[in-house]
């Protein structure tokens, strides 16, 4: 088996150096993927729940489908499917039970259940904050309905770990939030981060003032200084991490029965990281980091509205931020010097606006609502409320694939409503889902079960001071890919997606390298083809997801292994 061409991809983390070179035996996998790498998201019909109240907030129920108006991108699209929920139960304008694809299933006059999905940031929220929410939420538990079910993860910066699956037992969610009571958290040393970040700099102006060079020119730059180039990609590094984890969490519970949640307990992610370098930054220098600052919180929204699920955002720092309000400090002293050589008042302020911000966005893309400061101990309560009564349209977009992001708008006819409801869709390719689910396959694990693509690990070789290169072969099963007519024989078009994570959660990017495959001639069933190339990481232990996709049938075969670290 050969690969008619070859590739050199440069990344972050990886580089994959790909080479055809001779057949070696199967091997077995150490590990297999998790079941949600079993399918790729293949969303073809978009939902979209739909709260109107009128301006006073109260909430207008009976409203028919010709009352609302839905258009895409500003044209004008039919509804083509539409239900009223009232209280929790099917309206009885619902009449039978729908039998559109991809939407749900309701029957008038019966009860219609919520997947309530937590997600608990852990990187950045200080335990004692956290444990506020978490036991906040225990309590309002029983405002569970019987149709409702919940589920729990926790991501600590590197790994997601599942709290509890769908559950819709009462006493077992409590004891599932017990447990996560016990785990750690790391919002202390975030903020360690942010306090050395402003000494140092601090401890230069005044060198610089004193040494009389320090002059209005400072804010006529064009580019950060290494230390503010440092802390803005380590805090934009940490702020990507913990949204790709959530993201990841959503493609994991992709498709339970009944509305769709997610409540989003974020312990403080800036909208725009750069703006927490502070206001001594020069204004020409900010104008250029702020320009992408979207694009963090895009592949969370994306997800979300791409699958159908609400954000509802949790502002688990609330008011009484650590660096606002020093008289709410807690007797930790690691606590009190983080609050004393942190930030002016003012600063703290700003960067509270800032992660205000981020949680009102995610909101507002998904039709969710946030809660801020105080309200952070009402979001369950708050969050039941607002799922419980709202209109549910459904239509199938015109997709390309294209990964073009389309804007929805739905309205009432009638003035003097207000509407709620997701924003836009994007329309995912097929490379880009594949790229997600590498993603999520990284930070769920790697559980017991047997992919159909087969492994083979070399033994490394050292590359440079602190990296090294893997040999791997790939045994891709023949009968599983679809050869076609080509000058060169039978031809197979696949695309090679690595994606590569080190213990300290570095990515890599996920690069998709097009290869041919050219069939070797009549192959005995269950034959395999195989294809080296090697892996550049860091001397230390990694994780690497493959997949192999077919663009032809759009089949994608899978594998994962863990990579030791030279000895």
């Amino acid at each position: 088996m050969k690969c008619l061409h070859k590739r050199t991809i440069w990344q972050t983390v990886a580089i994959l150096v790909l080479s055809a070179m001779p057949a070696v035996q199967a091997q077995e996998t150490r590990s297999s993927l998790p079941g949600v790498f079993s399918e790729v998201l293949d969303v073809r019909v978009v939902n979209l729940e739909v709260v109107v109240t009128d301006r006073d907030g109260v909430p207008i129920f009976g409203l028919a489908p010709q009352a609302f108006e839905l258009e895409i991108d500003g044209e004008v699209v039919p509804i083509e499917y539409f239900s009223e929920v009232r209280a929790g139960v099917a309206g009885t304008e619902t009449g039978e039970a729908s039998v559109v694809p991809g939407l749900p299933s309701l029957v008038a006059g019966e009860p219609v259940g919520t997947s309530y999905l937590v997600f608990i940031d852990e990187f950045f929220s200080i335990a004692r904050d956290r444990d506020q929410v978490l036991e906040a939420l225990k309590s309002d538990l029983p405002l569970m309905g019987p149709e409702d079910r919940m589920a729990i993860v926790a991501f600590d910066g590197s790994d997601l770990e599942m709290i509890t699956t769908w559950s819709q037992s009462v006493p077992e969610l409590e004891r599932a939030i017990e447990a996560a009571l016990e785990r750690p958290a790391f919002g202390l040393q975030r903020l360690a981060e942010q306090r050395q970040f402003n000494y140092d700099r601090t401890l230069s102006a005044l060198s610089s003032i004193r040494a009389g060079e320090f002059t209005t020119d400072a804010f006529l730059r064009t580019q950060l200084d290494p230390d503010e180039r440092f802390y803005l990609e380590r805090l934009t590094d940490q702020v990507s991490r913990s949204v790709t984890a959530s993201a990841s969490t959503l493609r994991s519970f992709a498709e339970p029965p009944g509305r769709k949640v997610m409540l989003l307990m974020s312990g403080g992610w800036p909208f725009f990281p750069a703006t927490f370098l502070g206001p001594d930054v020069s204004p020409t220098v900010l104008s250029w980091e702020l320009a992408d600052g979207q694009a963090l919180f895009r592949p969370l929204t994306d997800t979300a509205n791409l699958i159908g699920y609400t954000l509802y955002p949790v502002d688990v720092p609330g008011f009484n931020d650590l660096l606002a309000n020093e008289s709410s400090i807690l007797r930790d002293p690691r606590v009190q010097e983080v609050a004393r050589t942190g930030l002016r008042g003012d600063d703290a302020f700003l960067r509270q606006q800032e992660v205000h911000y981020t949680l009102n966005f995610l909101a507002r893309q998904t039709g969710g609502t946030s809660f801020i400061n105080s309200e952070r101990l009402n979001a369950f309560s708050g969050t039941v409320s607002d799922t419980r009564s709202y209109y549910w349209i459904g239509f199938t977009p015109d997709r390309e694939w294209d990964d073009r992001r389309h804007k929805i708008e739905v309205s009432v006819k009638e003035k003097g409503f207000r509407v709620r409801s997701r924003e836009g869709f994007l329309d995912s390719s097929r490379r880009h889902e594949v790229a997600m689910a590498l993603e999520s396959t990284l930070l769920f694990g790697n559980p017991g079960g047997q992919g159909s693509l087969k492994v083979n690990l070399g033994e490394p070789k050292k590359k440079g001071r602190k990296k090294m290169e893997v040999p791997v072969t790939l045994l891709i099963p023949l009968d599983e890919i679809t050869f076609l007519p080509s000058e060169q024989g039978e031809v197979a078009q696949i695309e090679l997606m690595v994606a590569v994570r080190d213990e300290q959660g570095r990515r890599s990017d996920i690069p998709a390298v097009p290869m041919a495959f050219q069939a070797p001639g009549e192959g005995e069933p269950g034959a395999f083809g195989s294809y080296e190339f090697a892996l550049k990481v860091r001397r230390q232990r990694s994780d690497a997801v493959i997949a192999v996709v077919d663009t032809t049938s759009g089949r994608i075969l899978s594998a994962s292994v863990e990579i030791e670290p030279m000895e």
